[in-house]
């Protein structure tokens, strides 16, 4: 008798035990999606000031480009003169790649382009920046080429590509049916530390991609490799980041099977 209210007890005691560590993973997937969720809300309205560290979303690096609150109010000035003939446009979204593709439109010819490069920019500041900068102009699709300077800041490749997803869950939750086409972070000079970190990121942020049917990835970095696997120089500056023109026909020749898989040119002849 006493061994079976023992064993009674034992197996009582396993239930809750059960029970106690499935509420706790539950507890936990919850918390984990609630912060994602808050994270992908926090976009300011005005942004037309570069704000402090600690009012950025998601994972911000320990420092930024000191010239970044310049370049990013002089972009802002010029944004606001422009904004109402950007809307429905196929936004290219990112840094100072993206922003000194200064023949966009004209590369483009059959597509309505807006530039939204600022020089600088991290992930961090794409995700503050992006329900004003972007997601107001209710885009026909985005071109979203972020996270090299998260790398070159110090971050992680875990927080920059985690940052990059919540970017594209912004995107989403904004209209689940947006078309994005995602850059891979383009290859810097060999031999810098830096290169292994945005093979990290880039094989990161092809994953969750693959996840997504409306998001397609674009193999920027790749293409800018040799044969031996070294930077094709000549597609870039002496500072091995910044594209030349050989550096954007390059990029563009890329996009294009997307763009017109995605069908973008359709949306301005119409």
């Amino acid at each position: 008798m006493k061994t079976a209210l023992a064993s009674r007890r034992i197996i009582v005691a396993g239930i809750a035990i059960c029970a106690a560590l499935l509420v706790g993973t539950v507890v936990t997937a919850l918390a984990q999606t609630t912060n994602d969720a808050a994270l992908v809300r926090t976009s300011a309205t005005d942004v037309s000031q570069f704000p402090n560290l600690d009012q950025l979303p998601g994972k911000v690096p320990a420092h930024v480009w000191n010239g970044l609150a310049n370049v990013w109010r002089q972009n802002h000035a010029r944004w606001q003169r422009s904004a109402t003939n950007d809307v429905g446009a196929v936004v290219f979204l990112g840094d100072s790649i993206t922003q000194g593709w200064n023949n966009l439109a004209g590369d483009f010819p059959n597509l309505h382009v807006a530039n939204r490069g600022i020089g600088g920019d991290i992930t961090s500041g794409v995700l503050y920046r992006l329900q004003a900068d972007v997601l107001s102009l209710n885009p026909s699709g985005i071109v979203l080429l972020i996270g090299t300077n998260d790398i070159g800041d110090g971050s992680d490749p875990a927080d920059v590509a985690a940052n990059i997803r919540l970017i594209l869950l912004a995107i989403k939750n904004f209209n689940p049916n947006l078309k994005v086409i995602v850059c891979k972070i383009m290859p810097t000079e060999d031999g810098k530390p830096g290169v292994e970190k945005i093979k990290q990121v880039n094989d990161r942020v092809e994953q969750f991609v693959k996840t997504e049917p409306n998001f397609i990835m674009c193999d920027t970095f790749g293409i800018y490799l040799d044969e031996q696997g070294h930077q094709i120089a000549a597609d870039f500056k002496l500072d091995h980041l910044h594209p030349v023109a050989a550096g954007y026909v390059a990029w563009k020749k890329s996009l294009d099977p997307l763009i017109a898989q995605l069908n973008w040119g359709a949306v301005k002849a119409n």
